[in-house]
């Protein structure tokens, strides 16, 4: 009931900004077509524009260098670096497109950008990128992730990195228990079983069960179930029986292998406890990669999550993230070559180098960093592997945001207490996501 009056509201205020946005567009002499913050302009392909950096705050400096090395090459631009927190980005985007003060230029990763660009927010890059140097140089996978995330095939966004669910792991621990390196499923929990040790607060494991809890949870859930597509026609696999089973197995880690407290973990209490604790294995991405070397170095690997016993990999879609050009900005010359720049080999290599993702720059993604760094390396055979399986989360529904986060996180929680099972948990989230994806096809 929630959902649909957010719904709702959202409706009417998209109705009644779209009104406001089109008189204002005509009164400045725009075409009226009600684009959030009117249609922009090429410009001179010069002055200043405008940088919001998705994830403010973690990756900074090295934007600032990338920026700094830009300005050098093209003088006659000055970049306004804005960082944005990762856990704000998306309120700041919807709230800028309703009131204006877009940027020329802004970090989106897929898993935001079909309520973006269902706004009119994003101006299509198609063309543009048909007539750039960078036209043959991007990741094709990640180019497809792209178009299918907009909803309607077109490339909202340049690419510029891919994460992937990473399972890390405390080598020093495993060598001292015997322990086999856990590259299986079934690998996984005997060593969380015999890694724990409640009496010296010793577990062997840390599970997310704060915000950002639910698209981890699905990549142990289809990682152990084995099922390949997220729907079957136009129902979702998410509650099917196979994947009930394993949510039970992956939450009954709960208190039993894990710390009480990580009921309430999010990625940085999660990421800082295990590198400051005596945890054996850790759940999370590449993006943890630096704070783990800085705490743990030369006691811990980091390999793609888990595979079934046959050696298949399953795992969920993870975000890629880009660079978008938007419609409202006056200066889209200078901001074009900005994202140009932002996703030339150098520059993308140096930002997936800090970041330790997979560049999607394919030239950047052959640099010697990628085949020094284990992890890198590894998530990027995995994402290209044949006997990996992605299942792609449908991050082109408006609503998936809201369902994936708001509406469940909460009822995930109650799961790892005891509250809920994970039956009516999955029953749950898929009532809400064949809803949505029956209003999608309504409208497309």
């Amino acid at each position: 009931m929630k959902s649909s009056i957010r719904r709702s509201r959202r409706a009417a205020t998209a109705v009644v900004l779209g009104s406001v946005l089109a008189l204002t567009a005509t009164a400045c002499g725009d075409d009226g077509s009600g684009d959030a913050g009117g249609k922009g302009d090429e410009g001179s392909g010069k002055g200043t524009i405008t940088f919001w950096d998705n994830n403010g705050g973690v990756r900074t400096d090295v934007w600032k260098q990338i920026i700094a090395d830009f300005e050098k090459k093209y003088p006659d631009i000055k970049v306004k670096y804005v960082g944005v927190p990762a856990a704000s980005v998306q309120s700041k985007y919807d709230t800028a497109i309703q009131g204006g003060g877009l940027p020329d230029v802004g970090g989106l990763g897929t898993a935001m950008l079909a309520e973006v660009a269902v706004q009119g927010a994003v101006e299509p890059l198609d063309a543009r990128l048909s007539k750039s140097p960078l036209n043959g140089k991007l990741n094709e996978k990640f180019l497809e992730s792209v178009k299918a995330a907009g909803g309607d095939d077109k490339t909202y966004t340049v690419p510029t990195s891919a994460n992937n669910g990473t399972l890390w792991y405390r080598t020093d621990l495993f060598g001292a228990a015997k322990l086999d390196p856990p590259t299986t499923w079934t690998t996984f929990y005997t060593a969380a079983d015999k890694l724990t040790d409640k009496g010296k607060n010793r577990f062997g494991y840390t599970i997310r069960g704060g915000e950002g809890s639910i698209a981890q949870a699905l990549d142990a859930t289809y990682g152990q179930s084995g099922i390949t597509s997220f729907w079957n026609g136009d129902k979702t696999t998410v509650n099917d029986p196979k994947n009930v089973t394993a949510l039970e197995k992956y939450v009954g880690l709960y208190k039993k292998d894990t710390p009480s407290a990580d009921v309430n973990n999010d990625f940085t209490k999660m990421v800082a406890q295990w590198d400051s604790g005596s945890i054996g294995m850790l759940s999370h991405n590449l993006g943890s990669y630096a704070d783990h070397q800085k705490a743990l170095e030369g006691k811990f690997k980091g390999i793609p999550n888990p595979t079934l016993d046959d050696g298949t990999r399953v795992q969920v879609s993870n975000p890629v993230d880009g660079l978008a050009l938007f419609k409202s900005s006056k200066h889209k010359a200078a901001a074009w070559k900005f994202i140009e720049f932002a996703a030339s080999h150098e520059a993308n290599s140096k930002w997936n180098e800090t970041a330790g993702q997979v560049p999607a720059n394919t030239e950047a993604a052959q640099d010697s960093w990628v085949q020094s760094s284990e992890p890198t390396k590894l998530a990027a055979e995995a994402l290209n592997g044949a006997s990996t399986k992605i299942v792609q989360l449908p991050y082109y529904l408006p609503d998936w945001n809201t369902i994936s986060k708001a509406d469940n996180e909460p009822n995930f929680q109650k799961v790892l207490l005891g509250k809920m099972s994970a039956k009516e948990f999955l029953d749950t989230l898929a009532e809400q996501l064949n809803k949505a994806q029956a209003d999608w096809k309504k409208n497309h």
